[in-house]
């Protein structure tokens, strides 16, 4: 745990494609079948003002530049995390969001070639140091992700929209993540199985924070 908090705080990350927001909703369903009652959040969003932050870094219609896409999604992750997570956190409660701080080092400083220091820097600004308890990180070559998304039919966003290498090098990033907290999943296999797989890790970590199992 990290700060004065009582809570616990997991955080889902990986490449586009690699089926984050299917393994967040099965976890928090599978945290509420036992009795915690955890608050879903993602990022960029979360607040009036993180939606906003959201649409202006990813509606193609504005052609936001690097930095300025960079600023947008930390302005939002501040937000959320100000108004949001910490609030919950210090609640006691469990927060699952789909994405956090890796996603910065991915797209912006690896993606948009950034200065690593400087963002990392304004990063632990807008995050006021809230580090996450544990992070899932799915792992899922660029190519496949990509060919996820078109069968699902999704109108890809600006930063989706990218091409292969540009997407090859960000997952490589997740790929190679490590660090307090920090297990990989191996996302190519069924939704089923990264789910029995995620929530097997979860129950651990739980059970270590907060003294008990969840069954």
């Amino acid at each position: 745990m990290n700060g004065a908090r009582s809570g616990f705080f997991l955080v889902v990350d990986g490449p586009d494609g690699a089926g984050k927001t299917t393994l967040v909703k099965r976890l928090v369903a599978r945290l509420r079948d036992v009795g915690i009652d955890p608050l879903d959040v993602r990022q960029p969003g979360g607040t009036p003002l993180a939606e906003l932050a959201r649409t202006a870094a990813l509606d193609p219609q504005y052609e936001a530049s690097p930095l300025a896409e960079l600023f947008l999604m930390l302005a939002a992750r501040a937000d959320q995390v100000a108004k949001v997570i910490r609030p919950a956190l210090e609640a006691g409660r469990v927060v699952v969001s789909d994405r956090y701080d890796l996603a910065t080092h991915a797209y912006q400083i690896e993606g948009r070639r950034l200065p690593r220091d400087r963002v990392v820097e304004a990063n632990a600004l807008a995050t006021d140091g809230l580090r996450p308890d544990l992070t899932i990180v799915l792992d899922v070559p660029a190519e496949e992700g990509l060919r996820r998304q078109a069968h699902d039919g999704k109108a890809p966003d600006r930063i989706e929209r990218e091409g292969r290498e540009w997407h090859e090098r960000v997952a490589q990033v997740f790929r190679r993540a490590a660090g307090p907290g920090v297990v990989h999943i191996d996302a190519v296999r069924s939704p089923d199985d990264v789910a029995q797989a995620a929530w097997d890790i979860v129950q651990v970590h739980l059970a270590e924070t907060f003294g008990r199992g969840t069954g």
